[in-house]
């Protein structure tokens, strides 16, 4: 039995977020069949497990930089890793505000991981989760979370203790929650967002006491007027809402009642007011604080569901609109957007569901490392998805650009061996949606852009997802990145500041400077053949640069032609494909 923390470390962290993410991915569905507030779109399971994905994916990512060191990372680095993930990843109203309570607990954590420690975290992260929202609403996430504080304050000793006692706190605030705000009384549910957040702190109780939290079952609302469903049951790990005469499959609980049942939804259940706005717009945000107070000001006398999250120059933007463009470009003249997602709801909103145009035959979805290559892509009539530095796409992202594409055929390029199991478990995905999908599994960008120069949506798909794999694995790639400290190599030992040139993943040159250490890359991926060179420039690099080693390849290779793109803002200088 592995050893239980005394308190929350980095590895309890790695380890909270792992169990976080896989209890969301068991209970998604039911959180999502719950989902009728503020929203009756069915996600919010959905776009929790989504953040929480993130923000583990970031955990594991501080893991693997330590790899070859003999300690664990820093717990410092470990929760800020966690909350940075969570924010560039949410999704959603429920998703974004999970990510404003990491963010909350991290800043605590980051100083120690006790339970006294803890305890604050706790209350700081209810603080800044509520004070991100525009307009708070009791009986919702902001009030499980405020409920799971205030059990936590009480004289626990242990950090066993507040856990649970935070726990179980959430758990009784959130069998109130159809109490608190009509429409929930109404459906016969609890709070989709606030069940995510029992999950997420049951998680921690697993963490902590290396036992599952209790499940006992506690009743939501008593409310005999709500559209023929039963009261809502919070089961620890379930929650539903029974139809009533419905029937109960698989297992009971100690206490009698069913731990699952035939859950439909979305449940149609207008929220408070009436219908709301016709969009959910989503971005991230790079601006300076006084311009998201006036962006906030702004956003709210567009719409509702305003959150607002983040800090230190980022920002994660969340609000319900009628005028997407407004939104969008509110943010513009805020500071930077990107990663922008406009969602159009349904007629659950009230709003007639616009006619979509049929679906094409087939597309492209390809994951590029800059706005340059961005650009490029999107002329050749691929959907893209930029992966920025220390920022790689989730899976519900890639979910969504497949999404976009609107093809019955999608042929999707990592263009990351990173990215493998993420673009893999996007495919399997779209594959239940019926879109047929094919993951060529490039492993760099220019592996990508030789792919795409072959695509042909007019032959068979088998065709052309073979002939673009071909081209893509004809592709030697390397790049050129910078040392950030000494380490070992399959080149020698490198020094903080050298440059490194890495052919096909591994490091094969080590030099001072980035010429010179081009011109030996290049002369030895060509050393075995090639027709075509690919080179693509990172942002800061000048164009007397691929001057030059495009002569250096004239002149010392015959017959090789070279070709330039600008990459824009991604991680390496420069890349270089060999065809």
């Amino acid at each position: 039995m592995p050893q239980l923390p005394d308190d929350l470390d980095a590895v309890a962290v790695r380890t909270w977020c792992s169990l976080a993410l896989e209890t969301l991915g068991r209970e998604r569905a039911e959180i999502d069949a719950i989902n009728v507030y503020p929203i009756a779109d069915g996600d919010t399971g959905t776009n929790l497990y989504l953040t929480v994905e993130s923000a583990a994916a970031a955990v594991e990512a501080v893991f693997a930089a330590h790899e070859t060191g003999t300690t664990a990372p820093a717990t410092a680095d470990a929760v800020r890793a966690m909350a940075h993930g969570a924010l560039i990843g949410a999704r959603g109203n429920s998703g974004t505000i999970l990510a404003q309570l990491l963010r909350g607990m991290a800043g605590v954590l980051a100083d120690g991981g006790d339970a006294a420690h803890l305890r604050l975290a706790l209350t700081g992260a209810a603080h800044a989760a509520r004070q991100a929202v525009a307009h708070p609403v009791e009986g919702t996430v902001l009030t499980v979370a405020a409920e799971a504080a205030e059990a936590a304050r009480g004289d626990h000793a242990d950090l066993g203790a507040v856990v649970t006692a935070a726990y179980e706190g959430a758990r009784a605030a959130l069998a109130r929650t159809p109490e608190q705000l009509a429409v929930l009384g109404r459906a016969g549910v609890v709070d989709a967002g606030g069940r995510g957040l029992v999950a997420v702190l049951g998680a921690l109780v697993e963490t902590v006491t290396g036992r599952p939290p209790v499940r006992g079952p506690r009743t939501g609302s008593g409310n005999s007027g709500n559209s023929g469903r039963a009261p809502a049951t919070v089961d620890g790990g379930s929650v539903v809402g029974l139809p009533v005469g419905g029937t109960p499959v698989e297992g009971v609980t100690e206490g009698g009642l069913a731990a699952s049942a035939p859950v439909e939804g979305p449940l149609d259940c207008p929220e408070d007011g009436g219908a709301g706005p016709a969009f959910e717009v989503i971005y991230l945000l790079e601006a300076r604080d006084e311009q998201v107070a006036r962006l906030r000001t702004r956003l709210d006398a567009l719409g509702d569901s305003l959150v607002v999250v983040g800090g230190d120059g980022l920002w994660h933007v969340h609000v319900h609109v009628d005028d997407a463009g407004a939104a969008v470009e509110a943010g513009v003249e805020a500071g930077r957007p990107y990663r922008i997602r406009i969602t159009h709801f349904a007629t659950e909103s009230g709003h007639d569901v616009r006619v979509q145009a049929e679906p094409a035959q087939r597309a492209v979805v390809v994951v590029v490392p800059g706005d340059g290559l961005a650009g490029l892509c999107t002329e050749a009539g691929a959907t893209t998805v930029i992966a920025r530095p220390g920022e790689p796409p989730a899976s519900g992202e890639l979910v969504d650009a497949i999404r976009r594409a609107h093809a019955r055929e999608v042929v999707l390029l990592p263009n990351d061996a990173a990215l493998r199991h993420t673009a893999a478990a996007a495919a399997e995905q779209a594959r239940t949606e019926g879109v047929r999908v094919a993951l060529v599994p490039t492993r760099a960008a220019v592996q990508g852009i030789a792919a795409l120069a072959v695509h042909e949506p007019d032959r068979g798909f088998d065709e052309d997802v073979v002939a673009m794999t071909a081209a893509a694995g004809a592709t030697r790639y390397a790049e050129l990145a910078v040392a950030e400290r000494q380490s070992w190599t399959m080149a020698g030992v490198c020094q903080a500041g050298d440059i490194l040139g890495l052919i096909d993943g591994d490091v094969a040159v080590i030099g001072a400077d980035v010429p010179a250490t081009a011109r030996t890359v290049l002369d030895r991926m060509l050393a075995a053949g090639g027709e075509l060179v690919t080179l693509v420039l990172g942002e800061d690099v000048p164009d007397s640069l691929a001057d030059a080693l495009e002569e250096h390849v004239r002149e010392g290779h015959l017959a090789v032609d070279t070709v330039v793109y600008r990459g824009g803002h991604q991680r390496a200088p420069l890349l270089i494909g060999v065809e």
